[in-house]
């Protein structure tokens, strides 16, 4: 005779009760966004209330914007340079925050002299209630915060976050990419190299496909129809040792080698040269942002030059 089982009506036990977790976590969204104002004595011409908008930066996963009033918001703020931070996501209400605007040293550090904050219940619909006039004309034009007319202001913000039931992270840690090692170390070691590229006095050994991968002249060179498919070694005119020697670097790590910063224009100049020749459009822009950087007459003339002694 069959035994028989515990009540199923809970006197006698059963089935054991179900339990559930939740969570709910509030932490701190922080976040800063750095305004440079350039051509201060043109928009110090703006009248009272007048201003200019910030693009638009994210924090906590909400849109922002500041709002530059060059002579102040409010009639009391005549004279003093002002700033108003807006929440720039439609119909959003309710979202608290902190924020402060801060003065910046020639050098980007906060001076905290010049800081106004303050906490408050941000809306989309909502108008200001006041601004933050951190500096006057008088005390900004007599410092050293402004420069060639140009000065920058930093707003630091932190928002208050709530996450409902929050799962278990998962959390599986991912080595860094060794990508750029691993070719730095095929290039440097030499192994399985194919190809000799004879530039000046100086040998660099090569792998075909790499060069033909990252360069299409190096393609049609290689794996097309020109007389040096087969050539284990390839004369390179019209480029330095040390130039190719760069580039050769950028197309096996997709980055430079480190320079002096004194050589860093003359260098810049000179791949951007070969880096054309060779179409490797990524090494260009590299070039030309550098250029741009360090630009002034003498390197202006010497990269036109350049240009037209290289077509």
């Amino acid at each position: 005779m069959p035994k028989s089982g515990p009540s199923s009506d809970g006197k006698n036990g059963g089935d054991a009760p179900s339990r559930s977790s939740s969570a709910i976590v509030a932490k701190t969204v922080v976040g800063s966004h750095d305004l440079k104002i350039k051509g201060y004595c043109l928009t110090k011409g703006l009248g009272n209330g007048k201003f200019i908008t910030s693009e638009t930066f994210a924090v906590g996963g909400h849109r922002w914007y500041l709002r530059y009033y060059p002579n102040g918001w409010h009639s009391s703020d005549i004279g003093w340079v002002s700033f108003i931070l807006f929440l720039d996501d439609n119909d959003a209400s309710g979202v608290t925050a902190e924020y402060k605007v801060t003065l910046l040293d020639q050098h980007g550090k906060p001076v905290p002299l010049y800081m106004k904050g303050t906490r408050k219940t941000f809306s989309s619909k909502k108008a200001p209630e006041n601004s933050h006039a951190i500096i006057s004309h008088r005390e900004l034009e007599r410092s050293v915060y402004l420069k060639d007319d140009v000065f920058s202001i930093r707003c630091d913000l932190t928002l208050l976050s709530i996450l409902a039931e929050v799962a278990p992270p998962l959390n599986v840690p991912v080595p860094p990419s060794d990508l750029q090692l691993h070719f730095s170390q095929l290039l440097s070691g030499g192994e399985g190299t194919d190809v000799t590229l004879e530039v000046g006095t100086e040998t660099f050994a090569a792998h075909r496909c790499v060069l033909a991968a990252r360069s299409s002249v190096f393609r049609a060179v290689f794996l097309g129809s020109m007389k040096e498919k087969a050539d284990a070694r390839v004369r390179i005119e019209d480029t330095e040792a040390n130039v190719f020697k760069a580039m050769l670097h950028f197309i096996y790590t997709d980055s430079l080698p480190l320079v002096e910063e004194s050589d860093a224009v003359v260098m810049a100049q000179h791949l951007l040269v070969v880096a054309d020749r060779y179409n490797l459009e990524r090494l260009k822009c590299i070039c030309d942002a550098t250029l741009r950087l360090y630009m002034d007459t003498t390197t202006t003339a010497t990269t036109l030059a350049l240009a037209e002694q290289h077509g």
